[in-house]
């Protein structure tokens, strides 16, 4: 068994969905559709995951955010809602969220999203137990952000380049470094993920040199999607976050590319390719080195 996972949203369609997708995965799955009862399950049992809807009556997502936190602080927390995601992250990410999930969501993005916080809760549970040069570069990137911090504090107008620079340092801008940039600048974390969330450049998720989009929207999903997927993860081998061993490649789903037309479609860093046969995903691959 993986781990224990408490969905708590109060459709109760959306939790027998995530059972159907998570436990063939491994995963034993509770749901409730009364955030009370989520809290008294929570104070009894030790959840690895909360997937957790964020507009629900009574105590609605973000309380009970709050109150998990202060019950139990190293529970992953994922936040799900069919409402503004970037709205939902600002309002978030001051509670420690890993991840969220943004209605309708496919089986592909729920079971990726979990598998990837999943992977992401273990290594911070068990970071005493990585190896010494595993801990020595991460102390190292670190210091490093914090020493760009503290350069730029008293720089007006610093954020992007601070952004920027951290994110050579580090390959993307997850939450937990967000959180630190707007504290350190003395800014709104609310102003720091507006800038994140804007411009394409920056990424909450761990990149490889050349990043593959795949768009899994009705259109491309249709039209064999989840084949291309497959054929991406059976030829390249990726890790558990989504990248290959010597970091060449990494991939993530999107919903939207916005070329239903030319569907299934896939972008390679910049590059746009439509009509992708999935037999021939390796082909367009040999052009980037």
């Amino acid at each position: 068994m993986k781990g224990n996972i408490l969905v708590v949203d109060d459709d109760s369609i959306i939790i027998r969905s995530c059972r159907g997708v998570l436990e063939p995965m491994g995963f034993d799955v509770n749901g409730t559709t009364n955030p009370k009862e989520a809290l008294e399950l929570i104070k009894t049992h030790d959840y690895d995951i909360i997937i957790t809807d964020m507009i629900m009556p009574g105590i609605d997502g973000f309380e009970l955010i709050r109150r998990t936190k202060e019950l139990k602080p190293n529970t992953a927390i994922i936040a799900m809602t069919g409402y503004s995601i970037k709205e939902t992250i600002k309002d978030t990410l001051e509670y420690g969220i890993l991840d969220y999930l943004q209605k309708p969501f496919s089986p592909n993005i729920l079971a990726d999203t979990v598998e990837r916080v999943d992977n992401m809760s273990r290594k911070l549970k068990s970071q005493g137990a990585v190896s010494g040069d595993e801990a020595a570069d991460g102390a190292h990137k670190i210091d490093a952000v914090n020493a760009l911090i503290k350069q730029y504090k008293t720089v007006p107008g610093s954020l992007i380049t601070v952004l920027s620079k951290t994110q050579e340092i580090l390959g993307y801008l997850p939450p937990a470094v967000q959180r630190l940039i707007a504290k350190g600048l003395r800014i709104p974390v609310s102003e720091v993920l507006s800038v994140v969330s804007f411009y394409p450049c920056y990424t909450m998720r761990v990149r490889g040199k050349h990043n593959i989009r795949v768009c899994i929207g009705a259109a491309c999903y249709a039209k064999k999607a989840d084949t291309i997927v497959q054929k991406l993860c059976d030829h390249l081998h990726f890790n558990e976050d989504n990248i290959t061993e010597d970091k060449k490649f990494s991939y993530e789903t999107v919903r939207c590319l916005g070329a239903c037309a030319s569907a299934p479609v896939i972008e390679v860093d910049h590059d746009s390719h439509g009509t992708v046969d999935p037999d021939k995903i390796t082909e367009i691959l040999k052009n980037y080195n």
